[in-house]
C-alpha cells in the first residue's frame, strides 16, 4: 500500500482532476453547439439531440472497456490512449460532411475517449486514499464539472467568433497540448497492483445487503438510468430551452456553466458526507434534492428565476454520480474497481443518453419542454425508490453497526 495517503497521492489527485476537466469537453461541448449544428445540417431538434445520445453511448462503452484497461494496464497507458481518441474525434467532427459523420465521431471517438477521463480516473485515485477516499474521489470527479463551468463559455465564444467547426479544431489543439503533460504524472503504478493490494477486500460485500454481486450491480444500473434520465434534462437542453424562450444561447451557456460550478461544490460536499455516512445514504440525499430542483423548472421560466433554479440544480445533483463509485468501493473488491465502477457509470450514461434524446423528442411532439421536465421528474422518483430500498436493507442488516 506504499504511497497511500501520501503527498504524491495528492499530486496525482491534482493531475487527475486536471485531466478530468480537460476531457469533459466531450460531454459539455456538443450541447452548446446544438443550435449551430442543427442549422448547419438542416435537421430537427430530436435529430441533433441524437449526437449527444451517441456521445453518451460511446461514453458508456468506454467506461466499461477503459475501466477494465485501467485495472490491467494502469492509468498512464489508458489516459494516453483516451487523449488521442478525444483529439482525433474533435478533428473528425469538425471536418464532418454530414450529420451522421458528426454523430459517429462524437460517439466512437469523443464519447469513448472521454469516458476514461471521468470515473476510470476516479477508480484509479480511490486506490491512493484510505482516510479521505470519498473526498478524493469527489475532487477527482469534480474536474468534470469544472470543465462544465468553463467549456460552455469557451465553445460558445469560439462558435460566435468563428463557427462550430473552428471551435472543435481549436479545442482539439488545446486538449492535446495540455493533457499530455498531465498524463506523465500518472506513470507510477497504482497500489492495487502490488501484492497487498491484489488481495485486498472491500469493507463489505454485496451479500451484506442480501444480494449477489451481480444482483447489486444490476440494481445500481437500473437506479443509475433513472437518476440520469432526470439529470440529462437541464444539462442537455438548457441552452436550447433558453433559445426557445427568447433569452439566447449565451444566457443558456451561462446557466450551464453556473449549473456545473454548483456541481463542483456539490461533489466535494457529497464526498465529505460519504466518508461519514456511506455511499447509499449520500446517493439517496442527492436524488431527493435533485427531484425537488426539477419541480422548480416546471414552475419558473423567467430569466432570473432560471438562473436561480439552475444554480440550485447544480448544488444538489453534483454528488450523485460519484456516490455510485463510493458504493462500488464499499461492496466490491478493489481489484475490480475500474470495471465495476465503469459498469455502474455506463448505466448512468445510458440514462443521460436516453434522457437527452427523450427531451428533444418530447419537445418535437408537444412544442415545449414542460412534458420533458415532467418525464425527468418521474424517472427521478424511480431512482429514489430503488435507493431507499437499498438503504432499508442496509439498515435492517446493520451493515454499519
Amino acid at each position: 500500500m506504499s504511497g497511500v495517503d501520501s503527498r504524491y497521492a495528492w499530486w496525482r489527485l491534482a493531475a487527475s482532476a486536471a485531466i478530468s476537466m480537460l476531457g469533459s469537453f466531450g460531454m459539455w461541448g456538443v450541447v452548446v453547439v446544438f443550435p449551430a449544428v442543427q442549422a448547419d445540417f438542416g435537421i430537427s431538434r430530436a435529430d441533433v439531440s441524437f449526437s449527444y445520445t451517441a456521445t453518451m453511448l460511446g461514453f458508456g462503452a468506454g467506461s466499461i472497456l477503459l475501466g477494465r484497461l485501467i485495472d490491467r494496464r494502469g492509468a498512464f497507458a489508458t489516459m494516453l490512449l483516451a487523449t488521442l481518441l478525444l483529439v482525433g474525434g474533435c478533428v473528425a467532427a469538425a471536418l464532418a460532411p454530414a450529420f451522421w459523420v458528426f454523430a459517429l465521431a462524437q460517439g466512437t471517438l469523443i464519447g469513448f475517449g472521454s469516458a476514461a477521463m471521468f470515473m476510470s480516473l476516479v477508480a484509479d485515485i480511490s486506490h491512493w486514499f484510505l482516510k479521505r477516499r470519498g473526498l478524493a474521489m469527489a475532487i477527482c470527479a469534480s474536474g468534470n464539472y469544472v470543465g462544465g463551468a468553463l467549456w460552455p463559455k469557451i465553445v460558445e465564444g469560439l462558435t460566435d467568433a468563428y463557427d462550430w467547426r473552428t471551435a472543435y479544431l481549436v479545442v482539439g489543439g488545446v486538449i492535446l497540448a495540455a493533457m499530455l503533460p498531465c498524463c506523465l504524472a500518472l506513470i507510477r503504478p497504482s497500489p492495487v497492483h502490488a501484492a497487498a493490494g491484489a488481495t485486498a477486500q472491500a469493507p463489505h460485500s454485496a451479500r451484506a445487503l442480501g444480494l449477489s454481486p451481480t444482483a447489486l450491480q444490476l440494481w445500481l444500473g437500473v437506479a443509475g438510468v433513472g437518476c440520469c434520465v432526470a439529470m440529462a434534462m437541464p444539462q442537455v437542453h438548457i441552452v436550447a430551452y433558453c433559445v426557445d424562450l427568447g433569452y439566447g444561447a449565451a444566457r443558456g451557456a451561462e446557466m450551464l456553466a453556473i449549473l456545473s460550478a454548483g456541481g463542483v461544490i456539490s461533489r466535494i460536499v457529497s464526498g465529505w458526507i460519504a466518508d461519514r455516512v456511506g455511499g447509499i445514504r449520500t446517493l439517496l440525499l442527492g436524488s431527493t434534492l435533485q427531484a425537488v430542483a426539477l419541480l422548480f423548472y416546471l414552475v419558473f421560466d423567467g430569466l432570473a428565476s432560471l438562473f436561480l433554479v439552475s444554480t440550485l440544480f447544480g448544488l444538489v445533483q453534483g454528488g450523485i454520480i460519484p456516490s455510485y463509485g463510493m458504493i462500488v468501493r464499499e461492496y466490491f473488491p478493489p481489484r475490480e474497481a475500474g470495471m465495476r465502477i465503469g459498469i455502474a457509470i455506463s448505466a448512468t450514461i445510458v440514462g443521460m443518453a436516453l434522457g437527452g434524446w427523450m427531451g428533444g423528442a418530447l419537445f418535437d411532439v408537444t412544442g415545449s419542454y414542460r412534458a420533458a421536465f415532467m418525464n425527468a421528474f418521474a424517472w427521478n422518483v424511480l431512482n429514489g425508490v430503488m435507493i431507499w430500498w437499498l438503504l432499508a436493507r442496509q439498515t435492517r442488516r446493520n451493515v454499519y453497526a
